[in-house]
């Protein structure tokens, strides 16, 4: 039997053109981008990092200029009848390292440049948004067509420059300038989109283009990046069963498998959840489950902020967010959690309609688990490259009934706190226990305490059920004493497996873990 041709994904294409031109894999969007293209001009589209934003522009420059041929046999075929050219602007900030204020200047000269090689260099010794507004208004006098401006990344130099108080000034009013340009050239626009992972307030880029429709929370356009399941069912099958006979799973269980690592992801509550394509591409192109997004991109300037802030960790998963908060981005330390939200570390897990407060949480395993391993070096002094050995050491410890081992090995986890131990140092305790018993949560049952009233963690194991109680500035005693007087071995007596309370004193003069007594 002939072995099956491998088929070709288009994992980091992000030219249309090339896509369709080199028989990439395309699961087809193109009835929502026509849909879009000819249902107003300004809009704006905020949607994490590998999404899809970058090919979703690609498209639409495709369409707008007329390329009929690279949308043979997609819905789009269908719908258009007139296919026109227009001319397009495309502007990319992505592919830029900024870290000097030469370096937003020189991305943008580039691109001025060589619109100016089509439509005129008169105004090539003003300022960067004076260019942009002679290359609109001559693109569009030239043509006899409104000008299509399409701009990529839109947020990648703010994002780069959070750390930088006065270079992210200066950014901002260059693109505030640049950007505004839009507003004043309505007469010569056919349709214009900006997109990028945050948006930030009224206070920044925004003011003078307050015009544009935001279509990030839109149900309409929910599916326009990302894949449904519906969509992977549809369009990789083969894929989709390999995967499950590499990984000795059912279909049922490459679903589950598949929903629980990359699934998730809510821009507006209530609607379907959208995976991230840049994961499902990889994982079914290698038929292996890992963490692809992660791994593309580390969350640092998120962690800076969070330590700006002093943020507690612990509230991150069910923290609440009203409504206005999602119109009203700013990217500053005093509110993190916003543009945590658009980065793609949380997600909307709920909504008080009543309040108009949404409830935000991890989207999927794989961000959760990737968020935590790489945020718990800053809290602890066990280094990065170690972590995920301690994490599995403390699961198999646990699994072999071996308590001491493990409260020992925790130990390692608190050598680095702070001298004095006070509100701050005591809520980073809290913390470390928070990330180590979260972090188990990957290959076995464990939870840290959410309310009052239950056991600091409780680990559940094949052969064994653990209920900790920590005290600090107390003693172990009273800490065991406290599981029994609350009763949290209550509702596992009738579980089979064999219980055991632990309990422990944290001493601020050692600032460690002192004692520990665990009883069967």
């Amino acid at each position: 039997m002939a072995r099956a041709i491998r088929r070709k994904f288009p994992i980091g294409v992000q030219s249309f053109k090339s896509l369709r031109q080199d028989n990439y894999l395309y699961v087809d969007k193109t009835a929502l981008v026509y849909e879009l293209a000819n249902s107003g001009k300004p809009f704006f589209l905020s949607r994490p990092r590998r999404f899809g934003k970058s090919l979703l522009l690609s498209t639409l420059e495709a369409y707008f200029r007329g390329q009929k041929e690279l949308f043979k046999g997609l819905a789009i075929e269908e719908l258009e009848e007139e296919w026109l050219t227009y001319p397009v602007l495309h502007l990319d900030l992505n592919a830029r390292k900024y870290s000097t204020s030469q370096d937003l200047d020189a991305i943008l000269n580039q691109y001025l440049e060589s619109w100016e090689k089509l439509y005129g260099t008169e105004k090539q010794d003003r300022a960067p948004e004076e260019r942009f507004m002679y290359q609109i208004q001559r693109a569009a006098e030239l043509t006899g067509h409104p000008v299509v401006v399409l701009v990529d990344e839109y947020d990648k130099p703010l994002l780069q420059s959070l750390q930088d108080k006065e270079l992210h000034q200066a950014y901002k009013e260059t693109l505030k300038a640049f950007y505004g340009v839009l507003k004043s050239a309505d007469q010569y626009l056919k349709f214009y989109l900006l997109t990028g992972v945050t948006k930030f307030g009224q206070v920044s880029v925004f003011s003078d283009l307050n015009q544009l429709k935001d279509i990030s929370m839109d149900p309409h356009y929910n599916t326009l990046c990302g894949l449904t399941w519906q969509e992977i069912a549809d369009n990789f099958q083969p894929e989709l069963q390999l995967l499950g006979e590499r990984n000795d799973l059912s279909p049922d269980e490459v679903r589950e498998t598949m929903t629980r690592q990359y699934d998730g992801y809510h821009f507006m509550y209530g609607e379907e959840g959208i995976f991230n394509p840049f994961s499902v591409l990889n994982v079914l192109s290698d038929a292996t489950f890992d963490d692809y997004w992660f791994k593309t991109g580390t969350p640092t300037f998120l962690i800076e902020l969070l330590k700006k802030t002093d943020y507690d960790l612990r509230n991150l998963e069910g923290i609440q967010l009203d409504v206005n908060s999602f119109a009203d981005y700013r990217a500053d330390a005093s509110r993190p959690i916003p543009v945590i939200y658009q980065s793609g570390y949380l997600t909307i897990k709920g909504y008080d309609k009543r309040f108009r407060l949404y409830t935000l949480g991890f989207p999927n395993d794989e961000v959760k688990y990737g968020f935590l391993n790489f945020i718990t070096p800053f809290y602890s002094s066990v280094p990065a490259k170690d972590s995920a050995f301690y994490i599995g050491k403390f699961v198999n410890e646990l699994e072999s009934g071996d308590v001491n081992a493990f409260m020992t090995r925790l130990r390692a986890f608190f050598a680095g706190i702070p001298y004095e131990l006070n509100d701050k140092t005591e809520r980073h305790y809290q913390v470390i226990f928070y990330l180590v018993f979260r972090l188990m949560g990957q290959f076995t049952e464990a939870e840290v305490r959410s309310c009052k009233g239950r056991a600091d963690a409780v680990v559940k194991t094949p052969d064994y059920i653990y209920v900790f109680e920590f005290k600090l500035e107390g003693t172990a005693e009273e800490a065991l004493a406290q599981i029994d007087d609350k009763g949290y071995l209550i509702p596992y007596t009738t579980d089979g497996r064999q219980l055991v309370k632990v309990g422990a004193n944290f001493s601020a003069k050692e600032r460690n873990l002192e004692k520990w007594i665990s009883i069967s």
